[in-house]
């Protein structure tokens, strides 16, 4: 009872801690919240369902475990018993039994017990030798480690999750900056065009071709926000926060930075990755199911006690202190497994495939692991390499912008040139930001599959 009453208090306290962390995490949502990428991450570690649900999972193993450890202590039990007897049976016994002056087959009625009966009793059984309950005491940190591996797996699909998220959002932001200043420059252009107009130096078609492009950009930026909003929700949800909580971010994100996880021939062990780990703890686990059938054809041995009070009357007086007769009793019970129809053969087959089912996930997990690894490596550098060449080719239309723009400023050169150029602009800030996000997301995946996340 010590055992199972330390258990309930345990789980309370832990239930609480997590409710309290849990409170602790969650912020007024009136106030805006100002997150880098690694806060981000601590929030959705604390906050986010799939690691709560394997947190709670983990409790559920403890508490498991601790059923298991019960089996290996005294199992007491206690019953009591109140019989009353409005009519007591009665048998025919043979009166000559008794009575030798009575004929033989004379039958006479004879009630067997009184019309109160009370019984009490006390059983107490205790394992002391049980194969079964030996193999699951020993596996029960192996299923400790299973689940807290489940922790550490969900933590870091979360993790890639969450970065990617907020890089997303991060590279929207960029973008949405680097837009508004092509609209500050559109419209300043398009303002002076119209007064040029006005002075008959130009044609209306100049300033159309102007206002056109301005309703682009505009549009463009209009949808880049709505794309920025679902951006931002969709991390929020990954993170576990309310929707509707106010949020801001505070990191950037560089072409340096992608580029400084990068590192040629690094040396790497499989259990950097969590998912083979927990290919590990599994593989234990069935192992351990394995010795448990295959000690099945072991005896079992036990020792029980029995003990209790009785009394009978045909008065109901039993709290006045008369008789109570008591008994005790004890022993050892063995049990010797002899045929069960080859079913435990039949279960140990079976806990054996899974044994080998287990080698082989280990063994194709390996395979997928050097996969990963090279195809995020290869991903990687390709993305780096498309991205410097997309900020160098975005620089350059930059430039042949501004000196376009001076040249129409000038009067020698045309609105025409002016959008061809700003197309061209747009075109490579497009195509920059893609690059940018491309190897963003090739970056987690590379940190993931080298265990680095």
């Amino acid at each position: 009872m010590h055992f199972k009453w330390k258990l309930i208090a345990l789980t309370g306290t832990m239930m609480q801690f997590l409710t309290y962390a849990y409170a602790q995490q969650q912020p007024d949502p009136g106030t805006t919240m100002r997150f880098s990428a690694k806060q981000a991450v601590d929030y959705a570690l604390a906050n986010q369902y799939a690691v709560r649900n394997a947190r709670l999972d983990e409790l559920k193993q403890l508490a498991i475990n601790k059923e298991v450890s019960g089996l290996a202590l005294p199992q007491v039990s206690a019953s009591g018993t109140f019989q009353d007897n409005p009519i007591i049976q009665k048998q025919l016994l043979d009166a000559s039994n008794f009575d030798t002056s009575a004929p033989k087959g004379t039958l006479v009625p004879f009630e067997f017990g009184l019309k109160y009966n009370a019984l009490g009793t006390v059983n107490v059984n205790q394992v002391l030798f049980d194969p079964s309950v030996l193999v699951a005491l020993q596996a029960r940190k192996t299923l400790e480690e299973l689940a807290h591996r489940g922790i550490k797996k969900a933590e870091v699909d979360v993790k890639a999750e969450v970065y990617k998220a907020y890089y997303n959002v991060v590279a929207a932001d960029k973008a949405l900056s680097i837009l508004q200043e092509n609209i500050t420059r559109m419209r300043k252009s398009l303002d002076e065009t119209r007064e040029i107009y006005k002075n008959g130096l130009v044609e209306k078609l100049d300033v159309d071709r102007l206002v056109v492009q301005m309703n682009n950009l505009t549009t463009q930026e209009v949808s880049l926000r709505n794309l920025r909003d679902v951006g931002i929700a969709a991390l929020k949800y990954q993170m576990g926060m309310p929707i509707k909580q106010p949020l801001e971010l505070t990191d950037t994100l560089s072409t340096d930075e992608i580029k400084s996880v990068l590192v040629e021939n690094e040396s790497f062990v499989y259990q950097s990755r969590v998912e083979y780990m927990l290919l590990e703890s599994q593989k234990k686990a069935n192992e351990y199911n394995l010795k448990r059938y295959k000690l099945q054809a072991l005896p079992t041995l036990s020792a029980f006690g029995t003990g209790g009070i009785s009394r009978q009357s045909n008065q109901f007086d039993y709290f006045q202190s008369e008789l109570w007769y008591g008994y005790t009793s004890w022993g050892l019970n063995l049990s010797i497994p002899i045929f069960s129809g080859m079913q435990r053969r039949r279960k140990v087959d079976q806990a054996w495939i899974d044994v080998k089912k287990s080698e082989l996930d280990l063994e194709n997990m390996r395979n997928v692991i050097d996969l990963d690894q090279v195809q995020s490596a290869t991903t990687l550098r390709n993305n780096i390499k498309t991205l410097e060449s997309q900020e160098e080719n975005m620089q350059l239309a930059q430039e042949v912008m501004r000196m376009t723009d001076i040249k129409y400023k000038e009067g020698v050169g045309s609105s025409l040139e002016v959008i061809t150029a700003e197309t061209s602009l747009l075109t490579a800030q497009n195509n920059y930001f893609s690059a940018l996000f491309e190897a963003m997301v090739s970056r987690i995946d590379y940190l993931k599959a080298y265990g680095k996340l």
